[in-house]
């Protein structure tokens, strides 16, 4: 899916690059982190908008579907995936119970300059979603409409205001977007001009400055984490031919 993905943005001119564990990976196994189970990567807004154009007609005729609450209205991220249909996953914390979609998937990430203060009162917004997905008094239809509703008012109002807003205020850094509920910045000197990496055989999409985009993630990255205390995002995973 990454080498498939990787080819739709190269084709597309879109910047993107792998990140958090899946760079880690790249750095310190030359590919997957060997007990991780999900592909991160991250993309400036516009390049995500851009790329959340272009998928859906990229992925006719394949096995691979664009995972946004457009296409799945049960899912009510303000990042995409892409999933593979040949498969299927349940995760731990069960809110992809609700997803049409539930293949293996890549995180697609987009960051955009913002105000540390106005990134933490979009996650305020998106902590109403994560209540009503975890009330056992509704039903997955009541809790669709009611997260659909939420949605369409953080994206229609209160996520551009908080955008109008940042603009009063320019930052060097960059935050991930509105709404996806992750503090960590990235700093543009670390990221551009892009390079590329080993993963797995593939030369694929890194920052410019991998080990100061790591360090500052994780501290010291090299050193291998204690397993006993690794939690992992999925429990059950199908693959069909």
């Amino acid at each position: 899916m990454l080498v498939w993905l990787d080819a739709v943005c190269r084709r597309h001119g879109i910047r993107y690059w792998l990140g958090s564990g899946t760079l880690l990976g790249a750095v310190r196994h030359g590919g997957f982190i060997p007990w991780d189970d999900d592909v991160d990567i991250e993309l400036p807004r516009e390049d995500y908008q851009k790329l959340i154009t272009v998928l859906p007609q990229e992925c006719e005729d394949t096995n691979y579907a664009l995972q946004t609450h457009d296409t799945d209205p049960g899912y009510v991220f303000t990042y995409a995936k892409l999933r593979d249909r040949r498969s299927y996953i349940e995760e731990t914390n069960r809110y992809d119970r609700l997803f049409r979609l539930q293949g293996l998937f890549i995180d697609i990430f987009f960051v955009e300059p913002m105000p540390s203060l106005l990134h933490w009162l979009s996650n305020r917004t998106l902590g109403h979603v994560y209540k009503i997905m975890r009330n056992p008094e509704y039903n997955n239809q009541q809790i669709i409409r009611k997260t659909g509703k939420l949605y369409a008012l953080n994206q229609r109002y209160i996520y551009p205001t908080l955008r109008w807003l940042g603009r009063l205020f320019p930052q060097k850094v960059l935050h991930y977007g509105l709404g996806i509920p992750y503090e960590s910045i990235r700093r543009p000197e670390e990221l551009f001009p892009l390079t590329t990496i080993n993963f797995e055989g593939h030369q694929l999409s890194s920052p410019h400055d991998a080990a100061a985009y790591l360090s500052r993630l994780y501290g010291n990255f090299q050193q291998l984490p204690d397993l006993e205390r690794i939690h992992l995002h999925t429990h059950k995973m199908e693959i069909y031919e």
